[in-house]
């Protein structure tokens, strides 16, 4: 093992109060990241490092600092980092107790700082809710209302209250008034907890939207814990948007950018940004994904704008940097700059953006390092060595993934931890990994070798080619390896979360603005 220098509390603390670019990196699961992080931690687990740190932290040489709670992986992160090309890998001093010692404040979830400034918003704009029960009553007397769903469609799909219509954060300012053309129309904004409804409620008060405008307080969450009824499988979407409202809500959002501080930027800059080697600039394309797919600029991931200002810290993982946002309307990029601009980023707009400079069609591809090599097989070779009776596979697909489907008798296991799923499998002749489409599991290949000694396989295609052919599949948990801790349990998700996790999670977003206080590094303002 190298020696890697270590980076303290106070250097990480200073870098964030004078807002340097800090790439802090918890290493770990996402389980145990949830129970308890710094404010500005990004979960990159060791398992999936390769597949995730050039998009989210692109420039080589950023100072990225590392750490875990004494699991060892810190140190094999560090390694790897400095394998890929990073120039400045240190660890955190004495890691998360190190951090704790220190005297830094510690959180709990995913995607904290948004929610955090969520509470933040709300604690110093009084943002208007209604109860779960008020909306119920307006519903039920047929009142003039319209529930305006602002999470992900996915997530709409999944639970959504009763008539919602499924309007993502950033298409609400844009979509609101074809949504509700009569000012007097009460207009509802909902997620499933809080602070995307807060955030959504917010930015249609901030752009003059005339109609009265509440969020659901507590979401879906709060609508279970009332004891009503929540729907499952809606479609109902959001439609065209007239020349004239799309001119309107164009002008106000610029009006709310310009108050919140955001920069403007022409493609000429954004190209002089991104060849600068000292400063990080990520290029997010906020519309709808479908949009992006039909035709984005080169070198832009798509990030729908309100998933970007409620998972800032998965997409753009280094605090301090510069980022840029695209549209195509004006509406979806000045209005998540806005909030991005009071979350304490170095926002900007691109402005003056031409149809023909949305040149490259298709979905984003994450940027990847050379793939390691493997030898691969088709799943018809492995259903032969599977029936022989002495091949394993092993699947390192989402541990949820894997329990709703996967290739009959294949153990799950999560990459970091192959020495110990090694103690709880079965002794193999060979053995074929695979994921979903086996790009993970290449980089575990040679990692096996080596801790067994024995021949490893890829599976060609992965679990994707497996099931196109028909070929045998189960679903359940028999065959974990390790404990499923690749994935926190959000308590606003799925329909059937105990009502206790529900208050639970409630109760600490109310102590969230609290909390920011005592850590006291967050540089958020609101307008």
């Amino acid at each position: 093992m190298s020696q890697i220098v270590t980076r303290s509390f106070a250097d990480l603390r200073s870098a964030l109060l004078q807002q340097q670019e800090v790439a802090l990196i918890d290493v770990r699961e996402e389980a145990p990241f949830a129970e308890e992080h710094p404010l500005f931690a990004a979960n990159i687990p060791l398992s999936r490092l390769e597949l995730e740190i050039y998009a989210r932290v692109p420039r080589r040489n950023t100072a990225i600092t590392v750490y875990d709670d004494g699991e060892g992986l810190a140190q094999l992160a560090a390694e790897r980092l400095l394998h890929l090309g990073y120039l400045d890998v240190a660890l955190l001093e004495g890691q998360l107790a190190g951090w704790r010692k220190a005297g830094g404040e510690l959180f709990r979830d995913v995607n904290v700082p948004s929610k955090a400034f969520g509470e933040l918003v709300e604690s110093q704009r009084h943002t208007p809710s209604l109860a779960a029960e008020e909306v119920q009553a307006l519903l039920d007397a047929n009142a003039d209302v319209v529930v305006l769903d602002a999470r992900r469609f996915d997530e709409y799909q999944t639970m959504s209250i009763p008539t919602g219509i499924s309007v993502p954060g950033a298409e609400l300012v844009l979509r609101a008034r074809e949504l509700a053309p009569d000012p007097s129309t009460q207009i509802i904004v909902n997620c499933a907890g809080r602070t995307r409804s807060i955030i959504g409620t917010q930015s249609l008060v901030n752009a003059g939207v005339p109609n009265p405008v509440a969020a659901l307080r507590n979401g879906t969450i709060g609508w279970t814990l009332a004891g009503q009824r929540l729907e499952n499988g809606q479609s109902r979407r959001f439609g065209e948007v007239s020349a004239g409202n799309r001119e309107q809500a164009a002008r106000s959002a610029r009006a709310v950018a310009d108050k919140a501080g955001v920069g403007r930027a022409t493609l000429e800059q954004l190209n002089a940004w991104r060849a600068q080697p000292a400063r990080t600039t990520y290029l997010f394309d906020v519309r709808a994904p479908e949009e992006y797919q039909a035709g984005h600029l080169p070198g832009s991931r798509s990030t729908p704008g309100g998933q970007l200002v409620q998972e800032t810290d998965h997409f753009a993982s280094v605090r301090g940097a510069r980022i840029v946002l695209a549209d195509d309307d004006g509406v979806r990029a000045n209005m998540s700059a806005s909030w991005l601009a009071q979350l304490g980023w170095d926002v900007h707009v691109l402005d003056g953006l031409q149809p023909e400079a949305f040149s490259e069609s298709g979905g984003w591809s994450a940027p990847l390092p050379d793939l390691p090599q493997a030898e691969e097989i088709s799943p018809q070779t492995l259903q032969s060595w599977l029936a022989a009776g002495d091949t394993l596979v092993i699947d390192f697909t989402t541990s949820a993934n894997h329990v709703k489907r996967h290739i009959a008798g294949a153990h799950w296991a999560i990459r970091a931890q192959l020495p110990q799923a090694l103690e709880n499998l079965p002794v193999a002749e060979r053995y074929v990994l695979t994921c979903g489409s086996s790009l993970l599991a290449r980089f575990a290949v040679g990692e096996l070798q080596a801790l067994t000694g024995k021949p490893v396989f890829l599976l060609a295609g992965g679990n994707a080619a497996w099931f196109a052919a028909g070929l045998p599949d189960e679903s359940g948990e028999r065959h974990l390896a390790v404990p499923r801790s690749d994935r926190y349990r959000r308590p606003y998700e799925g329909t059937d979360n105990p009502r206790e996790a529900m208050q639970s999670y409630l109760d600490w977003e109310f102590g969230l603005v609290e909390q920011l206080g005592r850590d006291g590094t967050h540089g958020f303002r609101v307008i």
